[in-house]
């Protein structure tokens, strides 16, 4: 992981060198304050009064301290108060304001006090990104982005071959701090990625952490059109096929199952399926590709707050005939991690690698027919036999830690990636 304290170290220091400036100026500032305090309180006081000639109807917006819990909003009070604060604003702010922007903030603010990292609102220019990047074409770096939910960091989990974050030297790890002058720590993923995508031939200004470097690394990488290959396969040696699927989008399916039937064609004997720093995707493309590989069962299970339950299940015959093993990690997520406990339950292959984030949870995209979005987590999933891995997350059936070698290397080589090669060892077995 980044190397926080020497992020640490910096923070401190600027506030050691605060301090001493603040010791240096502090019998001033004490004169100051002691002759200035007067005219503070004389102004504050002002001001208040001012105020109160806006509260207009607000009075039942503010008089809410001795009512109990809610179970809904007072829309007549919670209007007469923004009523009040934007006549306020508009009155008394300095700075030019930008209303489209302050009405976006309210739905925003709406949802994202629901404290739920995966929900989200979208504005019609992000709403339109998002739905770009789903088809696999877009115009970007050619990178893809994870969100730790706990912190709120957005890390580069992948730099495609051939792409503009490649050639300007992102890494794989890479935390992004600010993209241009936003800083996007705990901003929602999807809206941090639409800072990133843009206009074609256009530039995005980066500031990256980096582990091991003591100050942010700047970067201009230019946007260009990216077709992104969310699934890579080749065949290895002892006739083992290997297919890495990097997250499940619209495009994910005709990849995979192409690949899969070419590797059945030239004669596989094992296969390997890689979901390490696979963050998810498309509950329907991962339980149509899960679909491939099971027989006749059940995929995955979602309930909803009423417990009402919905069950995607395998109609396909064409189960997999060859010793399967699938490679997960602590970025595989959601998607993933529905097709591994699928994978895991029926044991129709090894699990084989380290635990899986713990992403058990589903959200649906709803057009709110203005152009805009909201994305809401509407329910809860369960692998087969009934678990909720959200929180927890998946473990493999052979724990396998990537080796400090492999972890140092910007492209791991095949025979140098244990985990991988415990994977070839148990299909060839």
């Amino acid at each position: 992981m980044f190397g926080e304290n020497n992020l640490n170290n910096n923070m401190q220091d600027n506030m050691k060198g605060t301090i001493e400036k603040n010791k240096r100026w502090g019998k001033f500032i004490f004169g100051f304050v002691t002759g200035f305090a007067t005219a503070i309180l004389i102004v504050i006081g002002l001001n208040l009064q001012v105020a109160n000639k806006f509260q207009l109807n607000s009075k039942s917006a503010t008089s809410s301290k001795a009512e109990k819990s809610k179970e809904s909003i007072d829309f007549t009070a919670v209007e007469n108060k923004v009523n009040t604060i934007q006549q306020l604003i508009n009155r008394f702010y300095l700075n030019k304001i930008d209303y489209d922007k302050m009405e976006s903030g309210i739905y925003s603010g709406l949802v994202s006090s629901l404290g739920d990292p995966y929900s989200t609102y979208y504005t019609k220019d992000e709403f339109d990104l998002l739905m770009e990047s789903t088809k696999g074409t877009y115009s970007g770096i050619g990178a893809l982005l994870s969100q730790d939910p706990k912190t709120g960091i957005v890390s580069i989990i992948k730099v495609y071959e051939g792409t503009p974050s490649e050639e300007a030297g992102l890494h794989e790890g890479d935390m992004i701090y600010k993209v241009d002058d936003i800083e996007v720590t705990g901003m929602d993923l999807a809206e941090a990625v639409t800072h990133i995508k843009g206009k074609e031939s256009s530039k995005v200004h980066l500031t990256i952490a980096r582990e091991g470097e003591s100050d942010y690394l700047q970067f201009d990488v230019e946007r260009r059109k990216i077709n992104v290959p969310t699934v890579i396969s080749k065949m290895m040696d002892d006739k083992v096929g290997y297919i890495a699927v990097s997250e499940f989008d619209e495009v994910t399916y005709d990849q995979y199952t192409k690949a899969l039937d070419q590797l059945i064609d030239d004669g596989m004997k094992g296969l390997v399926i890689d979901l390490r720093n696979n963050p998810g995707g498309n509950l329907d493309i991962v339980c149509k590709m899960v679909d491939e590989i099971l027989g006749k069962g059940l995929i995955v299970y979602i309930e909803d707050k009423n417990g009402k339950r919905e069950e995607f299940k395998s109609d396909a015959n064409n189960k997999l005939k060859v010793p399967l093993a699938v490679l997960i990690n602590g970025n595989s997520a959601s998607a993933s991690e529905i097709f591994a406990g699928a994978v895991k339950d029926y044991k129709i292959g090894t699990l084989v690698g380290t635990k899986t984030f713990g992403k058990g949870i589903v959200q649906q995209l709803i057009d709110l027919k203005d152009g805009s979005a909201l994305k809401l987590t509407i329910a809860s999933y369960f692998t087969p036999s009934g678990v909720n891995i959200h929180g927890v997350g998946i473990k493999p059936d052979e724990e396998v830690e990537l080796s400090e070698s492999a972890k140092e290397d910007k492209v791991i080589k095949p025979e140098e990636d244990n985990q991988l090669q415990k994977a070839i060892e148990i299909v060839t077995q």
